[in-house]
């Protein structure tokens, strides 16, 4: 992967008693947001994690999978699996990567004991960043500081596939100089849904719409949230609204990496 290659070591490697956590970049993160890697690596080394970016790992297989294409569905699997073995843990920045891989992994195999086995040692293995680092690592408060008022939007899949709520809002509440103000919806779809997004196009839209406004009501100007597709799609629709709200990666203001160009913008 590109955007975190070579930040870290590519192989587990036991270290004292700090846990190893293989970190699944996602392909959105690794072409369109690097920034949101480096920050998940930062907050896993402060929580006292030993990190690894394996070079091999590729897509979660989730597109195809929304698709009903079963037979690529298992081949990414398989890579995905071979790629994320001998680590106590698997850390995404993303619900709906970590959600594919453990709530849909292991039903994948079904015909195949050794495989559905595997699948099912890496789905209790894997967690999304926000809900590892309160719910595994117990860290409650991080040291980062952000100046305004920012709003946060509960992606579907982790919200609910892995129950990620609470945990973000937790972490948010210690950084310096930061306000949450909610939305009234903030639970409610943006409209991207992977590949939803393609097929309806005219809902989606209707949808981020919603969304926009509901970002724009709380006189936030930041927009935050655990999953990056949900932020390209609700940064591209802000941006043709001529807002000003700036969308980020919760990751990135709890790392302190919420300095530079927000998701859109150019780098100056």
């Amino acid at each position: 992967m590109t955007g975190c290659e070579g930040a870290m070591e590519t192989q587990s490697t036991e270290t004292g008693s700090n846990p190893t956590v293989a970190l699944f970049v996602t392909c959105l993160v690794d072409l369109f947001r690097p920034n949101v890697g480096f920050a998940a690596i930062d907050l896993l080394e402060r929580a006292g994690c030993d990190v690894a970016v394996p070079d091999a790992q590729t897509c979660c297989g989730q597109p195809a999978h929304n698709s009903g294409d079963a037979a690529n569905t298992q081949a990414i699997a398989r890579q995905v699996i071979d790629a994320f073995a001998g680590f106590d843990y698997v850390v995404a920045p993303s619900g709906s990567c970590a959600g594919m891989i453990r709530e849909h992994y292991p039903a994948l195999f079904a015909g195949d004991a050794e495989m559905s086995e595997k699948a099912r040692a890496l789905a209790e293995r894997t967690y999304e960043l926000m809900s590892f680092l309160v719910d595994v690592r117990d860290v409650t408060a991080v040291e980062a500081a952000y100046d305004g008022t920012v709003t946060y939007h509960d992606s579907c899949a982790g919200l609910r596939e892995l129950g990620v709520k609470q945990q973000p809002r937790t972490l948010l509440s210690s950084v310096e100089g930061l306000s949450v103000s909610e939305m009234t919806g903030p639970e409610i779809c943006c409209g991207f849904g992977g590949t939803f997004c393609i097929k309806y196009p005219d809902i989606s839209n209707q949808m981020a719409s919603n969304k926009t406004a509901d970002i724009t009501e709380t006189g936030a100007g930041t927009i935050l949230a655990g999953d990056l597709g949900c932020l390209l799609n609700i940064a591209g629709k802000l941006k043709r609204e001529d807002s000003p709200v700036r969308a980020r990666h919760v990751a990135e203001v709890l790392a302190g990496r919420g300095d530079g160009p927000a998701i859109g913008e150019e780098e100056a």
